[in-house]
């Protein structure tokens, strides 16, 4: 099996960090990832852009995702989407030669550019062209056919901006929050992130909801999962990790391990040992 493999940071490039990606480091050299941050003027509503290009794959190569909670667009010849919400994994099944441009959607940060609650999103995928009609559908031709991904990325900078999306300041709220569940290994609760909020804990809910397209206790669960799999392939005690980030037992983070990376912690283990 290929992997993709991050580039060294340059000019206009962040460097990436790649939680979400199973098994990102088998066979080192086929594929080429990076991620560039947003231009101010859209930075309020995107975190960032990715591109994945590989060439002359000898077999196809199957890349799972551990969904962030986050809107996503991807333009690939295989599909044109934007993506809600996925509660679960999925995954994207490479071959031959091509190339993917991702639009990671800051938590809260389509929320201007639906005009309308995130949750009408969550577990679809819808065409771009559906979503934004001919625009959306010449938009999918000119990224296609520009071969440099910058230029590409222009181009998708500049499709957004057209949307004329007015900044919010419940989304930069929301973001924070979101940040906050990411970040903060000690929160574990939904009632400990409205304590911080200063909401009550049903107006956290009905935020997440409008904003994010979740709730806040998936939020915070996909991050502590994020978290166990940074952390388990290190030969952590299963027991201890679950306690650390609020499992009822080992068990508990097994199953939703399990159901979301498509393997058990201790396969993963073993997968990432290969690296």
């Amino acid at each position: 099996m290929a992997a993709i493999v991050p580039r060294p940071p340059e000019a206009g490039l962040v460097e990436t960090r790649q939680r979400g990606w199973v098994d990102p480091y088998a066979g080192l050299g086929a594929f080429d990832f990076f991620r560039q941050a947003p231009s101010p003027e859209i930075s309020a509503y995107v975190d960032h852009f990715w591109v994945v290009t590989w060439t002359d794959l000898a077999e196809p190569y199957e890349q799972r995702i551990v969904s962030h909670p986050t809107v996503n667009m991807t333009i690939t010849r295989d599909f044109h989407r934007l993506a809600g919400v996925i509660r679960g994994g999925f995954s994207y099944t490479m071959r031959d030669s091509g190339r993917v441009l991702g639009t990671r959607f800051r938590p809260g940060g389509f929320r201007p550019l639906l005009g309308g609650p995130v949750s009408e999103l969550t577990g679809r995928f819808i065409e771009i062209s559906d979503m934004y009609g001919a625009a959306g559908a010449a938009l999918v031709e000119q990224v296609l056919a520009e071969p440099d991904a910058r230029a590409a990325i222009a181009l998708v900078e500049a499709f957004l901006l057209g949307q004329g999306p007015e900044p919010d300041p419940v989304a930069e709220e929301v973001a924070a929050l979101v940040a906050m569940a990411e970040n903060d290994v000690s929160v574990t609760r939904v009632d400990e992130l409205a304590a911080r909020s200063g909401r009550s804990v049903r107006s956290l809910q009905r935020l997440f909801r409008d904003y994010v397209g979740i709730g806040p206790k998936w939020v915070i669960r996909r991050f502590r999962l994020h978290e166990a799999a940074d952390r388990v392939y290190q030969g952590l005690d299963l027991a201890t990790l679950a306690g650390e980030l609020g499992y009822t037992d080992q068990a508990h983070l097994t199953r939703d391990f399990t159901a979301a990376v498509g393997m058990p912690p201790a396969a993963y283990a073993r997968l990432r040992s290969r690296a």
